[in-house]
């Protein structure tokens, strides 16, 4: 088992549920959570060397940048649909990252 993998697939998870969760209680905390388990993710995500590390990266990035405004429209100014909306995009990049994860472990199963 590579764990580097395993940890890897960790916080892509986690900054999914962890989005997810955001929507489901939306107050700063969880939102604070979610951005902080993305960004974990996206330091991670640095280092791949694969066949879609690209693509991967800029999903990343581009939770990044919906979840790091939402976090300032929640805390500063108050608006709780444009921070709900902005982590709905987040939540959609790394559903798309996800799929990319997965459509690379399938790319390395046929190597085998």
């Amino acid at each position: 088992m590579d764990w580097g993998k395993v940890v890897y697939m960790f916080f892509a998870l986690m900054s999914l549920t962890t989005t997810a969760g955001f929507l489901y209680e939306n107050n700063e905390v969880s939102l604070f959570i979610a951005a902080s388990i993305n960004l974990a993710s996206t330091i991670l995500k640095i280092g791949v060397r694969s066949l879609l590390s690209a693509e991967l990266l800029a999903s990343s990035l581009v939770a990044d940048l919906h979840l790091i405004p939402a976090f300032f429209f929640l805390e500063f100014a108050g608006d709780d649909k444009a921070a709900i909306a902005l982590a709905i995009g987040a939540i959609v990049a790394n559903v798309f990252s996800l799929a990319l994860v997965l459509v690379e472990a399938m790319k390395s199963e046929e190597k085998f």
